[in-house]
């Protein structure tokens, strides 16, 4: 196997679930061109220091129009890959539509509810999902099917950061002289494709948790996470919130991101793809609160965490969310009173019991 296209279009956090793969892509095929195709900039900043990747192609389909959109992929043909996989999960038509456009002699995917004979005809190759396992464990399935094997004892997620992110961490923390402090990092937001903004935990509810973590644990700093889109969020908090606690990580990239979170004492999320990232970089107290959308297949993997619960999903999540390719399930006043069952109490426990 001489070139490779490892398609991750649905996501960021999707793609740092690839970075397992594509290492043992290259365990295998230690002298292959390896190339990356994305769809957003964050997911361009994890990969383009990965030594597993030659190149990486970064385009938002979404947004260019359908003209433009054939005309990229077409050109990726002129790499003439051998083979392109498509990681788990990426169930929309699209994705397969993407690598056919792309090109390769052999083109994987995953199967999914959506599957039909259109699928089976813009792939050479499929395979069952499994939702019983980890979606890295599911893109190690497809090792066996192209002459490969997983040849490492141990995984984790990879995203390689540079000295000079590190040195930005480190600078942020001596200007807010937050050194040897206890840091919180929340994020409030969540993806933004389809019904998915639902699955977030009511902005209110955030500001409820900050304020009561000023009053009552004035010791623990918070940092609020994300990216432009969740600017305005953040101003709803920060202006219930006291400025000497709590302020905002503004960064340039995802890269700077990743190395700020890495110095938090506890993370707090739903399953969003910082959630992935302060996985992979190992945050220690990672706690998730419990959306339609977790389930096995994208649990923070390689790092402990504590789940809090939604009663009104109650680990039926399966129920509301699949690989279909559609939103989730239900209402939107249904999804909204989901996550509202979660009580700002409830994470206020576990946050304190745990810092």
């Amino acid at each position: 196997m001489k070139k490779i296209l490892v398609i991750s279009l649905a996501g960021i956090g999707d793609t740092l679930i690839a970075t397992p793969f594509i290492r043992e892509l290259r365990e295998n095929f230690p002298d292959a061109v390896i190339d990356a195709l994305v769809m957003w900039p964050g997911a361009k900043d994890l990969l383009e220091h990965n030594p597993n990747v030659n190149r990486v192609f970064q385009k938002n389909l979404m947004k260019c129009g359908k003209f433009e959109a054939t005309r990229f992929l077409w050109s990726l043909r002129r790499e003439r890959y051998q083979l392109s996989v498509n990681t788990h999960p990426q169930s929309r038509i699209h994705y397969r539509v993407a690598a056919w456009l792309a090109g390769a002699q052999v083109r994987i995917s995953h199967e999914y509810e959506c599957f039909h004979w259109l699928d089976n005809w813009l792939v050479t190759g499929s395979l069952p999902q499994d939702y019983a396992r980890h979606s890295i464990d599911n893109n190690f399935d497809v090792l066996p099917m192209i002459g490969a094997q997983k040849k490492l004892p141990a995984h984790e997620m990879e995203f390689f950061l540079e000295p000079g992110d590190e040195r930005f961490a480190d600078d942020f923390l001596t200007k807010h002289k937050l050194f040897g402090k206890i840091i919180l990092g929340l994020h409030v937001g969540s993806g933004g494709t389809k019904n998915l903004p639902l699955k977030r935990w009511p902005l209110k509810n955030h500001a409820g948790l900050v304020r009561q973590l000023n009053k009552q644990r004035p010791d623990i700093h918070v940092l609020l996470f994300g990216g432009p889109d969740e600017a305005k969020d953040h101003a709803v908090v920060l202006a219930q919130a006291n400025a000497d606690l709590t302020r905002e990580a503004k960064t340039k990239n995802l890269r700077e991101t990743a190395a700020l979170m890495k110095r938090c004492s506890a993370f707090l999320s739903v399953d969003t793809s910082l959630m992935h990232i302060a996985a992979a970089m190992k945050v220690p107290n990672q706690i998730v609160i419990e959306a339609p959308t977790l389930n096995v297949t994208n649990w923070p993997y390689g790092n402990q965490f504590t789940l809090i619960k939604n009663p009104v999903v109650n680990g039926r999540n399966l129920d509301y969310y699949r690989y279909d390719g559609g939103d989730i399930k239900g209402t939107r006043e249904e999804l909204v009173a989901a996550m509202e069952s979660v009580k700002v109490a409830d994470v206020f426990a576990a946050v304190t019991k745990l810092i």
